[in-house]
């Protein structure tokens, strides 16, 4: 069984949006790890904040099927497919970790390669998995957290939706 981590986001009807994907995430996967919610203001865009967390399972699933049932859930909330890459989203979920597997595929790439740079997704794992390592850099997800640089942080955790 693999370790399994997603960014969850939505600036769209962001507290309904959140809510039943993890709801919709739960009814599939199980018992899932939550983090803190996090209000977050829109990165490469201007745009209504967004509401961010990072939830964890495990599943025996491969990545690929992971990958489908993710796609599925966007597009049941809503998500339309545009080819901006920063804009609006009903439901956002990216696949972040999936074990300590290394990926590197035309629309696949693990760990996420935007996990390093964005708080939005590095401060919610850190927060959920503090001690577990980055399968590249082998450092603590607490570690690279502590020294991310904060100075233009625009994100605080809020009171869960449901």
């Amino acid at each position: 069984m693999a370790e399994v981590f997603l960014s969850i986001g939505s600036n769209i009807e962001r507290e309904k949006n959140i809510a039943s994907a993890v709801e919709s995430l739960q009814e599939r996967f199980g018992r899932l790890t939550l983090s803190s919610v996090y209000d977050t203001e829109a990165v490469g865009f201007e745009g209504a904040p967004f509401y961010n967390m990072v939830v964890g399972f495990e599943s025996d699933l491969p990545v690929a099927e992971i990958v489908k049932i993710l796609k599925v859930l966007e597009n049941r909330h809503g998500r339309q497919r545009i080819s901006e890459k920063f804009s609006a989203r009903a439901l956002d979920l990216d696949l972040i970790l999936y074990g300590d597997l290394i990926l590197d595929e035309e629309h696949l790439q693990l760990p996420r390669p935007e996990l390093m740079d964005y708080a939005f997704m590095l401060e919610p794992l850190a927060e959920v998995a503090p001690d577990l390592r980055h399968p590249v850099t082998k450092e603590r997800f607490a570690e690279l957290w502590e020294r991310f640089d904060k100075t233009d942080l625009r994100q605080k955790r809020v009171a869960a939706p449901w």
